[in-house]
């Protein structure tokens, strides 16, 4: 098992859910976030006077899947949240180790 965790730009969370859901996964866990990578923020007006803003609003999807359909779920979600802009995100991947269904006691594939 593989946990994918993307971070994206708000606007891009329909595109990332309607195509992660057209390669047939539906489970996922949606986080609002802040953070600032290469674009390091940006400045506002605000009655005039101008600020920093160093943290910047993102979305975090987090993902449970078979290892064979790792590569299938980053392709979709690379696809539908980029913009081709500096902002557009990250995705990584990690290993699973298990994953327990509280409600029913399932374990790892079944669980997922």
């Amino acid at each position: 098992m593989k946990k994918i965790e993307a971070i994206i730009k708000p606007f891009k969370m329909d595109d990332v859910r309607e195509a992660l859901a057209d390669v047939g996964i539906a489970g996922m866990t949606v986080t609002e976030v802040k953070g600032f990578g290469r674009q390091k923020g940006h400045t506002e007006l605000y009655r005039g006077a101008e600020y920093q803003v160093d943290f910047l609003p993102k979305i975090k999807i987090d993902i449970i899947i078979d290892d064979d359909r790792v590569e299938q779920a980053v392709e979709a979600i690379e696809q539908a949240a980029k913009t081709g802009k500096i902002g557009d995100g990250k995705i990584f991947v990690y290993n699973v180790e298990s994953a327990l269904r509280i409600r029913t006691g399932e374990t790892n594939q079944d669980a997922i």
